[in-house]
């Protein structure tokens, strides 16, 4: 059994169960092996988790047309990282807790993004920060996908929609005037995919405004 074997019987495990799901033992009864063919490549949970971490690095894609202007690339790769959280969000929180160097497969990106900031005419600690925070920014939209909710009818939806919308117009007009006119809006079922672009759309908006101080 490969390293990549178990690296990806481990990560459609978290998947399917979570991190919390994601033990030694666990992950040999879904391989069908012993524990100790696990030991063979991982001394212990912290090592695999590690590896999961670099393998969802490895799939975002850093092949972005470095003739198109800054925008367009920072909005591609953030895209990109979106794409790959959304298919994994149980491991989504790894991306920001496992060092860098027990993931090396984000440096390729973090690279992409810093010559993108650089680009937008930022200084490589302005650039660090934006890699930060932009990080943030896409692990925070797949934990938080609309698209994620626990399994209910339409009939139940619609229920906890109307209980909700409800509770937000009958509160006291006179304190909360603002919330109780966007009771709707606040009640509507969130598209996934539209909640997806306008995070990302929102913070490449924030750059674009923050590189625009730097020319004038």
């Amino acid at each position: 059994m490969s390293r990549e074997t178990v690296v990806d019987g481990a990560l459609a495990l978290t998947d399917a169960d979570g991190l919390e799901g994601l033990t030694i033992r666990r992950l040999a009864q879904h391989l069908g092996v012993t524990p100790m063919a696990l030991y063979w490549h991982f001394k212990n949970k912290d090592e695999l988790l590690d590896a999961v971490a670099d393998r969802l690095w490895s799939l975002v894609d850093t092949e972005v047309d470095q003739d198109r202007p800054w925008p367009e690339r920072l909005r591609v790769l953030m895209e990109s990282m979106a794409e790959m959280l959304r298919a994994h969000p149980p491991a989504a929180s790894l991306m920001v807790t496992t060092q860098p160097d027990a993931a090396v497969h984000c440096f390729d990106i973090i690279e992409v993004a810093l010559g993108i900031f650089a680009d937008a005419g930022f200084s490589p600690a302005e650039g660090a920060a934006l890699c930060r925070h932009g990080l943030r920014t896409v692990t925070t939209l797949a934990i938080g996908d609309p698209g994620l909710t626990p399994r209910q009818t339409e009939d139940e939806v619609a229920e906890f929609i109307r209980h909700k919308r409800i509770a937000l117009e009958t509160l006291p007009r006179a304190r909360y005037p603002c919330l109780t006119e966007a009771a709707g809006p606040f009640s509507q079922r969130e598209d996934p995919e539209a909640s997806f672009a306008f995070g990302i759309e929102l913070f490449v908006a924030g750059v674009e405004a923050l590189a625009a101080r730097h020319v004038s």
